[in-house]
């Protein structure tokens, strides 16, 4: 039997998708600016705790980040040095690299003892010290916070080894107190690193475990 010609039509707009109406519509447009929204303040958020935005410099264990220092510095190293209330040196009078690992690659721990060895890149003035992931120097028993390079105990021949533990050491040491985590700061003033050009990392003091707890 022929299917007369309406009936046809009304079974295939039964058949059909049905269209979201204009509440449906809106309703669309606004998750999808929530999804972009939450995306854009997520990638923010890792890239400013990632470091201090984009033009790294990597040695080894060590990291620094030139264009903190310039006038024109990118907003993600902007944000996260108002986030830790730093102020970086100005990248004519030196540069800071910092140290999340150790030279194995593994993170710094405050239960493991470390030996840190020279060299250091060659530089006027330069200091070594522990911090916490915030920026601020490590409150410990000692009250000794970092070495600089005219009051470091040397070996002879000029070289240096400052421990890094909680309990006491002879020579140079430097105590993380109670914090579990820490990284460890190498400020260099005056130096002659080519800011645009890859470090060598034989250049730059080693990190290396000695025991946990």
């Amino acid at each position: 039997m022929l299917q007369k010609p309406w009936r046809a039509a009304a079974s295939q707009k039964k058949l059909g998708p049905a269209s979201p109406g204009p509440y449906g519509l809106y309703l669309n447009v606004l998750c999808a600016c929530l999804c972009g929204l939450v995306l854009g303040l997520l990638a923010t958020w890792a890239a400013i705790n990632a470091g201090y935005g984009f033009g790294s410099l990597v040695a080894g264990p060590w990291t620094a980040w030139p264009q903190t220092g310039v006038p024109d510095i990118d907003p993600y190293a902007r944000a996260a040095l108002a986030g830790r209330g730093e102020a970086p040196l100005a990248r004519g009078l030196g540069l800071a690299f910092v140290a999340r690992v150790d030279s194995s690659g593994e993170p710094l721990d405050g239960r493991c003892s470390y030996r840190i060895s020279s060299p250091v890149p060659p530089a006027r003035f330069w200091t070594i010290g522990l911090f916490g992931l915030d920026g601020a120097p490590l409150a410990n028993d000692a009250q000794r916070y970092a070495y600089s390079s005219g009051e470091v105990l040397r070996r002879e021949g000029g070289g240096f080894d400052i421990e890094v533990a909680r309990n006491a050491r002879p020579g140079n040491w430097l105590s993380p107190g109670k914090a579990r985590s820490f990284v460890i700061a190498l400020r260099l003033y005056d130096m002659s690193i080519d800011a645009s050009a890859k470090p060598d990392p034989s250049a730059f003091p080693s990190i290396v475990r000695q025991a946990c707890s």
